[in-house]
């Protein structure tokens, strides 16, 4: 919260404080509760100490501290070729975008569940199951794409910090962020893992696909890359165990490529750019 926007929110309390006390009458009559200006002061300071812009520096940390706890339900492929060349796309992909100094880091689960997911601060993760779906490296930069977009836009990074600001309040909120062995930083990094099994918002999703598809085609790929991997998951049984989380946490693979249809001039401008199905093949046989 700026200085500025919170002085006019401390005036704005006083005035309604000021504008009670002279209505004292009505206020006996409505039977209002007393007010308390201090605490609604204190609240306001809380809320700004939560809801402040988190520096690049917390969110790498915060993120680390996630990857970690995620890490601990599913480790990583033991296959040194296979995570490297998946940095390598991953990277290229991030180098195109805003912000290509974040310490990205892209690797492979080993779990047979599809899916694919980001923690702030520039940390990427997709299945073995998922990478087995895949037929070329158009496909896997269009959902590494979708990834990025997650860390570019801050998606996870505010849903951990509206939850923090729900569950904590402001003043602990705000110790989560500065001392990383606080409770309070420990029940923070525990409300980010679980997020995963719950899902962003449908437009953090769908704004994440369609800027997906635009990073991906800028990095080279063909542009249907994503557009194909969801026409997969589509045509796969919708009560098949390995796509519950995915089907639980996303909108619908219908739902994706209809909003995407929308984009169809930019698609097929960019449908002639290479999908690499022999690289991808090539590097990725051990894993399939």
């Amino acid at each position: 919260m700026s200085r500025a926007m919170g002085m006019r929110t401390l005036i704005a309390i006083a005035a309604l404080a000021a504008a009670l006390i002279m209505a004292a009458p009505a206020q006996a009559q409505f039977r209002l509760p007393n007010l308390d200006v201090n605490r609604l002061v204190d609240s306001v300071k809380n809320v700004g100490k939560a809801t402040r812009e988190i520096d690049e520096a917390e969110e790498i940390a915060i993120g680390r501290d996630v990857a970690a706890r995620l890490l601990g339900a599913a480790p990583l492929a033991n296959d040194a070729r296979l995570q490297r060349y998946v940095n390598n796309v991953g990277r290229w992909l991030a180098s195109q975008t805003e912000r290509p100094d974040l310490p990205w880091q892209f690797g492979v689960l080993e779990a047979p569940q599809l899916n694919a997911f980001a923690v702030p601060g520039g940390t990427v993760f997709i299945t073995r199951g998922l990478l087995e779906k895949m037929a070329n490296e158009a496909e896997l930069g269009g959902v590494l794409a979708h990834e990025i977009v997650h860390v570019l836009k801050k998606h996870h990074l505010k849903a951990i910090q509206k939850g923090a600001l729900a569950s904590l309040g402001g003043d602990a909120a705000a110790m989560a962020l500065k001392n990383t062995r606080s409770d309070a930083r420990d029940k923070l990094v525990s409300f980010g893992t679980e997020m995963y099994a719950r899902g962003l918002d449908k437009g953090d999703e769908l704004e994440a696909d369609r800027l997906g598809v635009v990073i991906a085609a800028r990095g080279g790929y063909d542009a249907y890359g994503l557009p194909a991997v969801l026409q997969t998951l589509q045509a796969m049984n919708a009560q098949d165990s390995g796509l519950a989380l995915m089907f639980k946490t996303h909108p619908a693979p219908a739902e994706r490529l209809d909003a995407l249809d929308k984009m169809q001039p930019t698609l097929d401008r960019h449908a002639s750019q290479p999908q690499l199905a022999e690289r991808f093949a090539a590097q990725t046989k051990a894993a399939r």
